[in-house]
């Protein structure tokens, strides 16, 4: 893989639709697929084939539609659940397996009630199984952050040792700093034998609110890849947003200088997709995709933006299918008054504009929004007035 490239990994149709009331039908999953596809990302984790007919179903019929991206199934370490992943995926000639086990002592615990070699035998004897059955295995550990790292590093040989093509840290529980990831990552490719012939990735959880902040650090300390769902979305607070971590990585190329393959002009359209298939809601402020990610209402803002977009926004909204919005309020100046009234063909050289500034935010002054409707009437009643 290139030195300078980190791949998408996105987890939407798994772990994204694992997020409370956001199930997903066969057909939905299936249409979501499509515009991961056009987005272009590099694996779509389709679903978990063994716990359901419905996931299984998807699988598979999301591996014969694919044209430009991976398709990946998730296993533990089951051989049941790994020849479901496979007859699943068995149309697929660009196929990833995605096998997973809990590291951590808690899990290891109260979850699994095995020990430590228990898991180390378990790795190995799943591993052996599917290397001769698949070739790019992708090998994770569940509640890695709170694992003991000499622990992981031990799995991790053994994982790479028997087969694993890509190793993946799981912040399942969005636990983690990202000075903890730089540390973690740092000791794993310091202590884990064959990694420079493997991907490492990461999967982070936003619990704590650092899923993004946790998946760049990552990224500035060696992971080639990203695991992350579009929106968010998942289980709990949910996964890194895709949009996010993407347009970090293409916005600030001076710090990260990496690149994705993702088709940036189709984030807005596929986070609207995956908001409504998923019944969720996409707060305004919500980066990137959010309905106010580029809009404007204070006088100074507009200012800046209509003379120079560049002075407030820092991503040409264009560049991921959005739009600059200049929305009129009580704390809007001359210019973006006069900007909204050109756009509805309202004449404002026929009034004196500066006045009817005053006029438009002593009428405005305590609302919230001020539509199309409410300037043209606004505007219409100056006009009767006569204030010129």
């Amino acid at each position: 893989m290139k030195k300078n490239f980190v791949k998408i990994f996105d987890t939407t149709l798994r772990d994204g639709q694992q997020g409370s009331g956001s199930n997903l039908s066969l057909g939905e999953k299936v249409k979501i697929a499509r515009f991961l596809d056009r987005l272009n990302v590099d694996i779509i984790e389709a679903g978990f084939p063994v716990s359901s007919k419905k996931e299984f179903l998807s699988v598979q019929k999301i591996s014969k539609i694919l044209r430009n991206s991976q398709v990946c199934s998730l296993a533990r370490h089951n051989k049941k659940d790994i020849d479901l992943c496979l007859e699943a995926m068995k149309s697929s000639k660009n196929k990833r397996l995605h096998v997973f086990i809990a590291t951590s002592d808690l899990h290891m615990k109260y979850k699994l009630k095995l020990s430590k070699s228990q898991i180390i035998e378990k790795i190995e004897d799943i591993m052996k199984y599917a290397r001769n059955k698949i070739d790019d295995i992708e090998w994770s550990c569940e509640d890695g952050t709170r694992s003991d790292p000499n622990f992981l590093i031990k799995c991790f040989n053994v994982a790479i040792k028997h087969g694993a093509k890509t190793i993946n840290i799981a912040d399942t529980v969005g636990y983690s700093t990202p000075q903890e990831m730089n540390i973690l990552i740092k000791k794993i490719f310091n202590n884990v034998n064959g990694l420079e012939k493997c991907n490492l990735s990461v999967h982070c959880h936003n619990d704590l609110g650092m899923a993004t902040s946790n998946s760049l650090s990552s990224i500035l300390s060696g992971a080639n890849q990203v695991e992350c769902t579009i929106n968010g979305i998942g289980e709990r607070a949910g996964n890194a947003p895709l949009e996010e971590v993407v347009m970090a990585l293409e916005t600030r190329k001076d710090i990260f200088k990496k690149s994705t393959n993702i088709l940036t002009k189709n984030l807005k359209k596929t986070s609207e997709i995956v908001a409504k298939l998923t019944n969720s809601q996409i707060s305004k402020n919500k980066s990137i995709v959010g309905e106010n990610a580029f809009a404007h209402e204070s006088g100074i803002h507009q200012h800046g933006v209509i003379n120079k977009r560049e002075t407030y926004e820092i991503i040409d909204p264009k560049q991921v299918g959005h739009k600059t919005q200049i929305n009129i309020g009580a704390q809007s100046g001359l210019l973006g008054i006069k900007y909204k009234l050109k756009q509805y063909k309202l004449d404002y050289k026929s009034i004196n504009l500066k006045k009817f500034v005053v006029f438009f935010k002593k009428k405005v002054k305590n609302l919230k929004i001020v539509d199309k409707s409410l300037l043209i009437s606004l505007y219409t009643d100056f006009k009767k007035l006569n204030l010129k």
